[in-house]
């Protein structure tokens, strides 16, 4: 029987519903809504499509944004100056620094000079810690989609094996510890794993992220395992121009064996902005609690 699909866009839009009502019941009780900064240096054409993208969902669900596009020879002095004009302005809740930057830019520095309290990327080392821990932080939100999408199956998570395919400090290691956290027995594997596809057919839950084309076909999957496809990798064009995508999965082969199953596209990709308009909201009643 061929695996249920689990629908990122679907789920998504369930996301921004929830995120939407919030908003609502936020500006009633403090007068303002939400705000979030976003950040770009340079022209980046991914990266502009991505800010395009932030600003139109926050106008959709009535966050109030401010959108920063700097000149690709913007300095680190003057970049950290705008962060740190946001970190003080109480109307932004969430600061976001657009990645990749320049490379003259030192990104490791940028990040950390982002208020913790309005990371709602999650990249600053004071939430990693704080996260690491089980302290209250901000999680990236890419793994945050992936939590909702397993959540939506209805699998138990609590006791079940899971394999991480990718270390990465966006997806890889931060969906393992949320795995973890959920009382998951947790392997990570990488590049210089011995018997990929053996480790990966013990999982019950998969979590593909490490972005070559297909690269987990059948021999990786273990009968009625929940599969989690990150990757989003380009094999070519259409006639009509338009990209053709793939999966770390080979799908057509996966789908057969696999309970449940994320598509590329429309799995995980729509997830990353819902949520982090959901973490926006976060910050925001965050704000206002410790604000007292």
């Amino acid at each position: 029987m061929a695996a249920s699909i689990i629908s990122g866009r679907v789920v998504a839009k369930e996301v921004r519903e929830e995120v939407a009502g919030e908003v609502e019941k936020f500006k009633k009780a403090n007068g303002y809504p939400p705000g979030l900064a976003v950040i770009i240096v340079g022209d980046d054409p991914a990266s502009r499509v991505y800010v395009s993208s932030k600003k139109r969902m926050c106008e959709n669900l009535g966050i109030y944004s401010e959108e920063y596009a700097m000149p690709e020879s913007t300095g680190q002095e003057e970049l950290i100056e705008t962060i740190e004009k946001l970190n003080k302005d109480e109307k932004i809740h969430g600061v976001l620094v657009q990645l990749p930057l320049p490379e003259h830019l030192d990104e490791g520095e940028v990040l950390e000079s982002i208020d913790p309290r309005k990371d709602v990327d999650g990249f600053h080392p004071i939430s990693v810690g704080n996260f690491v821990v089980g302290k209250e932080a901000f999680v990236p939100c890419t793994p945050l989609g992936i939590m909702r999408l397993i959540e939506k199956t209805g699998v138990e998570i609590k006791g079940k094996r899971a394999v991480v395919i990718g270390r990465s400090n966006i997806v890889g290691k931060p969906v393992a510890m949320l795995l973890l956290a959920q009382h998951a027995t947790v392997t990570i594997c990488h590049s210089r794993t011995q018997d990929l596809p053996g480790v990966c057919k013990e999982a019950d839950i998969l979590v593909a992220a490490v972005g070559r084309p297909e690269m987990v076909d059948a021999t990786y999957i273990k009968p009625g395992a929940v599969v989690i496809d990150v990757g989003v990798n380009e094999v070519g064009k259409r006639e009509d121009g338009k990209r053709i995508l793939v999966g770390d999965v080979k799908f057509d082969e996966a789908k057969e064996i696999a309970s449940y199953i994320t598509p590329v596209p429309g799995g995980v990709g729509p997830m990353t902005i819902a949520m982090l308009m959901r973490s926006t909201m976060d910050a925001a009643w965050r704000a206002v609690r410790d604000k007292g």
